[in-house]
C-alpha cells in the first residue's frame, strides 16, 4: 500500500507551514471601517467616511452615536466582532446559519441575512440587522436567549477544511493568499467551535517550479488563521498531529491528494529530459491542520458527537 501511495504521488511536495500567525486586528479608523464594510457588504464602501459610519450604524443599530469617528468607529467594530460581555453580531449570525444549514457561509452579512429570512419565512424583513438577527433566532432556536457559551479549545485540536483556492504551482508566488473553509464541525466539550463552511486563509511562503532530471515542483504554505464560529480568527498550522491524520486519510483513500502533504518528493525519475510534476491541487482539496496553542472561545452549544 505504502508503494502504490509513493507511485501515487511521484515526487510532488506540497509542505504545510509549520507555524501560525494570528489576524491583528486593523487599528486605523480607515482599516476598521473597511473590514466592516467588507463583512457586512461584500465590498469597501466608497465616500466621505462620515457618511460610510453613518450608514453602518443606521444599518445596524437604526441611530447614530456621538463622538470621535475612532471612537464611533471602534463601537461598531466591538459590536460586529468583539465577544465580551455578550457574543458578537457575528456569533450570534453563525449559530443562527448553522442551526439552519449545519453549515456556515463565506457571504457577507447584508446577504446571509436576506437568505436566511427567505428559508424561514418567505419573505426578507425591514428593520436594522440587530432586529432581524435577533428574529432569526427566535424562529431558528425558539428563544432570543441563544444557546452560546465558552468553551476552552485545547492545542492541536484537529480542523478538516478544503481548498477553495486552487494550489497550483505554475500560477502561485510567495505572498499569494489561499482561501480554505472548514470541511467538517468541530466540536469540543459539547459547543461547536468551528462550523462547516468557515473561512480560513493561508500565505505560500514558497515555490518552486518543476525541472528537468524530475525534480518535482515544491509549494509551501503556511495555513495560519481560520475563523472560529465566534468570529475569531485562531491561529493554526500543520503539525505532527495533523500530519498523522492526513496521513492516515490518504492510505484509507488509495493515495489520496492528501498524501502529498505527508510524504514528500519520492520516486525520482532519473534523465535531463523527464519534467518533474507540477504541484496541482483543485478547489475542493481536502486537509488537515490543527489549532497553535490553548484558547478560550464562544461556541454553540450542541448535542452532537464530538
Amino acid at each position: 500500500m505504502f508503494k502504490k501511495l509513493c507511485s501515487a504521488v511521484l515526487g510532488v511536495m506540497f509542505l504545510l507551514g509549520a507555524t501560525g500567525v494570528g489576524l491583528a486586528a486593523p487599528e486605523t479608523v480607515q482599516a476598521k471601517l473597511a473590514a466592516i464594510e467588507t463583512d457586512t457588504y461584500g465590498v469597501e464602501q466608497t465616500g466621505a467616511l462620515l457618511d460610510r459610519i453613518n450608514k453602518l450604524e443606521k444599518d445596524y443599530d437604526g441611530v447614530h452615536r456621538s463622538g470621535s469617528m475612532m471612537a464611533r468607529v471602534d463601537a461598531l467594530y466591538n459590536e460586529v466582532y468583539t465577544n465580551s460581555s455578550k457574543p458578537s453580531v457575528l456569533t450570534d449570525l453563525n449559530a443562527i446559519e448553522w442551526n439552519i444549514d449545519h453549515e456556515v457561509s463565506m457571504a457577507s452579512v447584508d446577504k446571509r441575512v436576506a437568505d436566511m429570512e427567505m428559508k424561514l419565512q418567505g419573505t426578507t424583513r425591514e428593520g436594522t440587522y440587530q432586529y432581524r438577527i435577533a428574529q432569526l433566532g427566535k424562529a431558528s432556536f425558539g428563544s432570543a436567549q441563544l444557546p452560546i457559551g465558552s468553551v476552552q479549545v485545547p492545542a492541536n485540536t484537529l480542523i478538516k477544511i478544503a481548498l477553495v483556492t486552487p494550489v497550483q504551482s505554475k500560477n502561485l508566488k510567495a505572498q499569494d493568499v489561499i482561501q480554505y473553509k472548514v470541511a467538517q464541525d468541530v466540536i469540543v466539550n459539547g459547543k461547536l467551535v468551528f462550523a462547516k463552511g468557515s473561512p480560513g486563509e493561508g500565505i505560500v511562503t514558497k515555490v518552486k517550479q518543476a525541472r528537468n532530471f524530475g525534480r518535482n515542483a515544491e509549494v509551501n504554505v503556511d495555513f495560519h488563521q481560520t475563523k472560529s464560529v465566534d468570529g475569531t480568527f485562531v491561529p493554526t498550522f500543520s503539525g505532527e498531529e495533523a500530519k498523522k491524520e492526513m496521513k492516515s486519510l490518504a492510505m484509507a483513500g488509495g493515495a489520496s491528494v492528501a498524501g502529498i502533504a505527508v510524504l514528500g518528493p519520492v520516486g525520482i525519475v532519473a534523465g535531463a529530459f523527464v519534467h518533474g510534476k507540477d504541484v496541482d491541487l483543485p478547489a475542493g482539496t481536502e486537509l488537515y491542520i490543527q489549532t497553535k496553542a490553548d484558547q478560550v472561545l464562544y461556541g454553540v452549544e450542541t448535542t452532537l458527537a464530538e
